[in-house]
């Protein structure tokens, strides 16, 4: 049986173990013994396949931020007034959010201890920025009010888009909400894309003028 689970283990399945594991138990609470017993397969067999947890962390934290920067190269993101990129930007975070939900999970919850940490929390920083700029140019532009600070705004912007990782959970093909461990994807009939309209007129419609 365990000849059988080596043939047929993948890099990919292994990274969707690793990520529910880390998830679970944080990843400095896990060892190779966690994963291994999670993966049913032996240490030598995931040491085939990766150089240690390090690595699946950084495949997993690369997966979600290749996600969000991706958002920033489309053309919604690029063209228009900067407050229309802002929304789109802002509606397909969350479309992403919920696409690669454990993935982003642990990229929201790395503390920075490790190499991978680090290099995790300098690029989310980042994405960070890029997105605060748009709302600073549609400020510049006197799309949004005066009378809020952006630098606030932005923080309650991203505390309330990152906080959809704490509760929001896919539907299962049978209706039910899947694991806590936000493991499962969406089906499409969860609402996902009601979700991220919302999320959009709930941020948007307090900052816009009224112009």
């Amino acid at each position: 049986m365990t000849t059988a689970k080596r043939d047929t283990y993948t890099p990919e399945t292994l990274l969707t173990v690793a990520v529910r594991v880390f998830n679970e138990r944080g990843y400095d609470g896990t060892s190779m013994e966690h994963l291994s017993r999670a993966a049913g397969i032996s240490k030598s067999s995931i040491y085939h396949h990766v150089a240690g947890k390090e690595e699946l962390l950084r495949r997993a934290v690369s997966r979600a931020l290749d996600g969000l920067f991706g958002i920033l190269d489309e053309p919604g993101a690029l063209r228009g007034q900067a407050i229309e990129r802002v929304e789109y930007v802002t509606r397909r975070t969350v479309e992403v959010l919920m696409a690669e939900l454990p993935y982003v999970t642990l990229l929201l919850r790395v503390r920075g201890n490790t190499k991978a940490e680090r290099w995790a929390l300098e690029r989310r920083r980042e994405f960070d920025q890029r997105v605060a700029d748009l709302l600073k140019a549609a400020a510049a532009d006197g799309d949004l009010r005066a009378d809020v600070d952006m630098r606030l705004a932005t923080r309650l912007l991203f505390g309330m888009v990152n906080s959809l990782v704490e509760w929001y959970r896919p539907l299962s093909a049978d209706g039910t909400d899947e694991p806590a461990d936000g493991s499962g994807h969406p089906d499409g009939s969860d609402g996902g894309h009601q979700l991220a309209e919302t999320v959009v007129r709930l941020a948007f419609d307090g900052l816009r003028t009224s112009r």
